[in-house]
């Protein structure tokens, strides 16, 4: 199965995940310090927010299509740069606390999309050498 993912980085997560649990009549499918995610069937959606700074609106942190296998991930790496479009693949990756296969590219307004696939969970955001969700900032290919 594939679904779109927003990632947003919102100032209040509390209030936040009360609100889309509300909008999606659906609770988190994962929690953790700083994170929460929706896993949405209709539409078909995983919504990941991401804990900002206090006060700030809420900002893109980055976009997505989830997918069910690394050979989709794979696919899709090389489909892309087919395109002519700069990839970044990462293997094993640990981000939003769960162990992936991805690959980046970015759109003209500079929104970074990944294709990925969730292979386990992780006991971290992320790592340091992951273009992933891990920072204050929002992601950047």
């Amino acid at each position: 199965m594939s679904r779109v993912q927003l990632a947003l980085r919102v100032s209040d997560l509390e209030a936040s995940v009360a609100f889309y649990s509300r909008l999606f009549g659906a609770e988190p499918a994962k929690r953790r310090p700083g994170y929460a995610n929706f896993a949405i069937a209709e539409p078909p959606l995983k919504l990941v927010l991401l804990e900002g700074e206090p006060g700030l609106p809420t900002v893109l942190d980055h976009l997505g299509v989830e997918v069910g296998t690394t050979g989709e991930v794979t696919a899709a790496s090389a489909r892309l740069a087919a395109e002519g479009l700069a990839t970044a693949d990462e293997q094993d990756t640990a981000c939003c606390y769960a162990v992936q296969d991805k690959v980046w590219v970015t759109g003209p307004g500079d929104e970074p999309w990944e294709v990925y696939t969730v292979k386990a969970d992780a006991s971290t955001l992320t790592r340091e050498d992951s273009v992933c969700c891990g920072s204050a900032e929002p992601v950047c290919c």
